[in-house]
């Protein structure tokens, strides 16, 4: 159900735990997130249910077939242990859902511009607040390096300060699991006494492997989409104004 059913397209949608919403995207950029992670050019573009099932299918399959091991290993230039600890079996596997998720999301990005491109014109109408009995959202401006410091800090929380509720506590429990399985809190606890071999000891790279690639889309998508949520912000005073107070008969200079 759209919050305004007369129009032909939407520039946002607020939802009590979410703001959707269309603007501009870099398809590579949008490909190179999905590359480092599956799932995470999706949650850029706000394909919540896709994204979260690529990213547990990522996670499921790199598992099984000890991906992030078998690139530790090569990394290292151990070609004979990177060979012994992949998974031939389920490496198949990984390789087609991979490769669409990369695809998946550059073509749905150049796709969704259009669709920006079309709704701005058209000037659709944006949704200002929605309540309901769970909670109430609504568009106001937000400070970029903020998201950012609460994302640096965990990730997630910069996004449930921007409102995203779904993609936000999603990525913080997700991240804590991370966490858990890769002992990364405890290798951080003995780094900080000075304990390096005790932290190497502790660490599950299979694990900890996943940690970068979360914790930079995080940090990135949050500035990012605080900057967008301000311009969308701005784009809907204007919208009022001009409906409101503009002279109807005011020539414009294009």
């Amino acid at each position: 159900m759209t919050q305004f059913p007369n129009q032909r397209r939407q520039r946002a949608f607020l939802s009590q735990f979410s703001i959707t919403q269309l603007h501009l995207k870099n398809p590579w950029v949008v490909a190179f997130f999905s590359f480092s992670y599956p799932g995470f050019g999706h949650l850029m573009q706000h394909r919540y249910v896709v994204a979260i099932i690529l990213i547990l299918w990522e996670t499921f399959i790199n598992r099984m077939a000890n991906v992030n091991l078998g690139i530790l290993y090569t990394l290292l230039g151990e070609f004979d242990k990177a060979k012994e600890v992949l998974n031939e079996r389920w490496l198949i596997l990984y390789v087609a859902i991979y490769m669409f998720g990369i695809w998946d999301g550059y073509r749905s990005t150049i796709d969704q511009n259009k669709q920006y491109v079309l709704a701005d014109r058209e000037d659709a109408t944006m949704p200002t607040i929605t309540m309901g009995s769970w909670d109430m959202n609504y568009l106001d401006k937000k400070k970029p390096w903020v998201a950012l410091v609460w994302s640096a800090l965990f990730p997630g929380l910069g996004h449930l300060y921007l409102h995203n509720v779904i993609f936000g506590f999603f990525i913080f429990i997700y991240t804590v699991g991370i966490c858990y399985l890769g002992n990364i809190l405890l290798g951080i606890e003995y780094s900080m006494w000075g304990d390096f071999v005790k932290a190497k000891e502790v660490l599950n790279m299979q694990w900890v492997l996943y940690f970068p690639s979360i914790y930079l889309f995080i940090i990135f998508d949050s500035y990012v989409t605080a900057v967008e949520q301000n311009k969308l912000f701005e784009k809907e005073m204007s919208h009022y104004l001009r409906k409101k107070y503009q002279n109807p008969r005011f020539k414009t200079p294009i």
